[in-house]
């Protein structure tokens, strides 16, 4: 039989989304469920003085409305974090619905169930809420002063300070050696992950027996059931949860949300469904959001450009509450701040600090862009130190191949790497030499549209696994995944399986992989997930963890029912197990090619048990639980063409070309397709979306007239590429895709910027880079100068997150 991974095999899930056969948690009909309204604090931070409910409850068709002191005891305990980074974090409670205090402008004050949505929502706007307006702290070094408290009962907005320096002597004498040395201060905006489809709620109880269902949109079914049953006092046993059809998650379906504990809660207690669709302004407040950091960057370098020492320094947003893990977001780029590079000195320290706004946790990447970033806009400042080309720079340091298991000074050990020929292959594809002589010919000619071409190379830790480093880092969690895999008596293949797909693929990925391990059509294996009655063991889907952990898991399975099978079918041969050869789904006796036993014949014979082995069990069914040694190590280069037009601040993009090694390819077509979706969400932070908000905490950007989330009008077609280089640290050798693109993107789109931008003597520019933040820096810059075209003057490093920032001088026009 022809082998299928590694094909361009198209995707098993497609038809049923594309004809709207798909059931999202909005789509489900639940008979006689009542409706949830949310009432939202206006109010970035203020005292609850009161709350009335008693408007709402005499409306038409109200059943019940609640302030957040009445449903105080549903609660078995607060809303779960699940990683305390530190011993003495500070974690202020955080209640389904706020009882005292909001902290954030949509943060929940009171509830309302109806059994229609609008009647539910319109007797929520009848709730009167009396409250006591304090100060709001939007700004992060304005929060880490104290000058606001978000939270009077801790007494600082500092929750955590987590440090990662294995010798602060070696980094110390790295930098008061240094030839070079690059002082960099960059902006990480905070970002509205934006899914197509808002967050939706159903909780179904049973009539009898105390068992209940909970829809959700979620990418964690399973942990959530856990940290639910926990929160609200449910046994886990009568809690099931089921993840349907899921219209995009991107971290931001990664949590545990007061909706689905309000839901729940409300179910048991009304003793009726109880359901709760998110619109979209609520989608821009509700839901959490993602980055939001200010990145204090330095390189020490010899005098060939060769960094001897990284140090990083963060402030990072948590905003009013620690969601599920928003601590340690800005830790899982912790060990990557030396990227791609042989680097022998590193330090890292990141605070974590509370404001008045929306909570921050996991968007795509997580941790892992921000760390990309700041390396790779730094190493562009350094290449401009030394004088030399930005590629150059990047081969005098990277981790040449025969270094690889690679320690970094980081603590991480990288798996398996070859960074330079993605790094070719890109500038080959951009035709880096041409761009680079007509943007010479441009600038001698005086044109007043600039070419600029940037590159970023990256290397990203994925799987987060295994458990134990996990534990080391004080996460809750393991990083383990579970699978299992039943041939049925007809040969069609079930599989079940831990991982939670929302727009991966695994249902295609996961057929290819036991098709080729079984010898059966993918159309004849069918993937079962996202219901925990169903799969009772998972760990989700987050983190590019799916196939290195998952996969993995399933690839185990699938090997042992072979070796089950192998048994039965050297019995039924009337040979010894080693005697036989399996290849293509067919047991062979070894030296006798006629005598021949199938896979799915065995499954039959497993069904009926008439003739198999004593002691061996019926059926041909085999589960595995996979817990990786290690992190899978994806890397690769891409490269950003840009114009800039000096005269309005436009850009266009004109060519954007990727490179990428996620190892072990299962299905290249799926793997354009997130490096397609990746790229967009990266250089649409580089130049179209930012939360904002006013000195009040009110978000500014709350609905998609005012926030740009970029169409396909706004890029150009994208030409990729991959190199493999399997990982040594599973069977299969994958690694892991789906955030490559945008751990990449932001640095490749913003460092061709700051190229185009260079004979204005402009160094930075804040994310994300409008026309409006581009025009001004030129006039300062020119301004400050007297001439067009003369090099700039002004202060280096970015301004704050919601200002222009003015030209650099961290080094000349190259």
């Amino acid at each position: 039989m022809t082998a299928v991974v590694g094909t361009r095999m198209l995707r098993k899930e497609d038809p049923e989304l594309l004809t709207g056969e798909a059931r999202y948690v909005d789509d489900l009909v639940i008979p006689g469920a009542l409706h949830l309204a949310i009432v939202r604090s206006t109010y970035a931070h203020a005292t609850i003085k009161s709350v009335d409910v008693s408007a709402a409850l005499a409306q038409p068709g109200v059943v019940a409305a609640f302030s957040g002191a009445d449903l105080r005891p549903e609660w078995a305990g607060p809303m779960p974090c699940a990683w305390p980074v530190t011993e003495d974090m500070l974690n202020p409670e955080h209640f389904p619905i706020a009882v005292h205090t909001a902290c954030y402008v949509g943060d929940a004050v009171a509830v309302v169930v109806a059994e229609t949505d609008v009647a539910a929502r319109d007797a929520a706007e009848l709730v009167e809420v009396d409250f006591d307006v304090l100060p709001a702290v939007v700004d992060l070094e304005d929060a880490l002063s104290d000058r606001v408290l978000v939270h009077e009962a801790l007494g600082t907005n500092r929750s955590y300070t987590w440090e990662l320096i294995p010798d602060a002597d070696a980094v110390e004498e790295a930098f008061a050696n240094a030839s070079h040395t690059v002082v960099e201060r960059y902006v990480q905006q905070r970002l509205i992950p934006s899914a197509m489809e808002t967050r939706g709620v159903v909780a179904v109880p049973a009539v009898y027996g105390g068992e209940i269902t909970l829809y959700t949109s979620t990418q964690i079914p399973h942990i959530l059931r856990v940290l639910a049953a926990l929160t609200v006092g449910v046994s886990e046993s009568k809690l099931r949860v089921v993840a349907p059809s899921v219209g995009g998650g991107f971290g931001s379906k990664l949590d545990v949300y007061a909706e689905e504990l309000l839901c729940l809660a409300l179910a048991r207690r009304l003793r009726r469904p109880v359901r709760w669709s998110e619109d979209r302004m609520e989608n821009t407040q509700a839901t959490i959001q993602g980055r939001g950091m200010i990145q204090h960057m330095e390189l020490a370098a010899d005098a060939d450009g060769r960094v001897t020492a990284v140090r990083a320094r963060l402030l990072a947003d948590m905003g009013a509450y620690l969601q599920l893990v928003t601590p340690g977001i800005p830790l899982l780029g912790a060990f990557l701040y030396g990227g791609v590079y042989d680097i022998p000195a590193y330090s890292f320290v990141c605070t974590g600090v509370f404001t008045t706004k929306t909570p921050t946790d996991a968007y795509r990447g997580a941790g892992r862009p921000e760390a990309t970033y700041a390396l790779e806009r730094a190493m562009d400042a350094l290449a401009r130190q030394v004088g030399v080309d930005p590629a150059e720079i990047r081969r005098r340091n990277f981790i040449h191949p025969d270094q690889f298991p690679y320690s970094s000074s980081g603590g991480l050990i990288f798996d398996s790497g070859n960074y330079e020929p993605a790094l070719a292959r890109a500038m080959e594809m951009a035709g880096y030499d041409q761009v680079r002589s007509d943007q010479a010919a441009r600038r001698s000619a005086g044109a007043t549209k600039h070419l600029g071409i940037g590159l970023s190379s990256y290397v990203e830790m994925c799987g987060l696994a295994p458990s134990r480093v996990l534990s080391a880092l004080r996460y809750v969690a393991g990083g383990w995944e579970s699978s299992t895999v039943r041939f049925l008596p007809t040969g069609k293949v079930q599989v079940v399986t831990g991982t939670t797909p929302h727009g991966q693929g695994h249902e295609t990925s996961w057929s290819m992989i036991v098709a080729d391990q079984l010898g059966v059509s993918p159309d004849d294996v069918e993937v079962l997930h996202s219901d925990t009655s169903i799969a009772p063991h998972g760990m989700d889907t987050y983190g590019s963890r799916s196939l290195s952990v998952g996969g993995t898991a399933l690839w185990l399975a699938t090997e042992k029912v072979i070796d089950k099978a192998k048994l039965i079918a050297a019995h039924q041969l009337e040979v010894a197990a080693e005697d036989l050869d399996y290849a293509g789904g067919t047991f062979t006796v070894k030296g006798s090619p006629d005598r021949t036993m199938a896979i799915g014949a065995v499954a039959f014979e497993a069904f009926t048990a008439h003739n198999l082995p004593d002691g061996l069990e019926p059926n041909l069914e085999a589960s595995s639980h996979w817990d990786p040694p290690n992190f899978t190590f994806p890397f690769g280069t891409h490269i950003c063409v840009v114009e800039v037009d000096e005269e309005t601040g436009k850009v266009d993009v004109l060519k954007y070309v990727a490179v990428d090694d996620c190892g072990t390819q299962i299905n290249p077509l799926i793997i354009e397709g997130q490096v397609h979706g990746g790229i967009v969400q990266g250089a649409a932070q580089a130049l179209f979306e930012e939360a904002i908000y006013d000195e009040d905490g009110n978000l500014v950007t709350s609905s998609l007239a005012d926030y740009l989330v970029p169409s396909a009008a706004d890029f150009p077609s994208m030409q990729t590429d991959t190199t493999v280089t399997p990982s040594p640290t599973n069977p299969m050798g994958v690694k892991g895709v789906g955030e490559a693109g945008t751990i990449a993107a932001a640095p490749a789109v913003m460092n061709a910027i700051i190229d185009a931008l260079s004979p204005f003597g402009i160094t930075d520019i804040d994310m994300p880079a409008t026309p409006q933040r581009i025009w001004t820096a030129i006039k300062q810059s020119t301004d400050a100068s007297g001439a067009s075209g003369a090099s700039g003057a002004g202060a280096s490093g970015a301004s704050g997150a919601n200002g222009a920032s003015g030209a650099g001088a961290n080094g000349g026009p190259r």
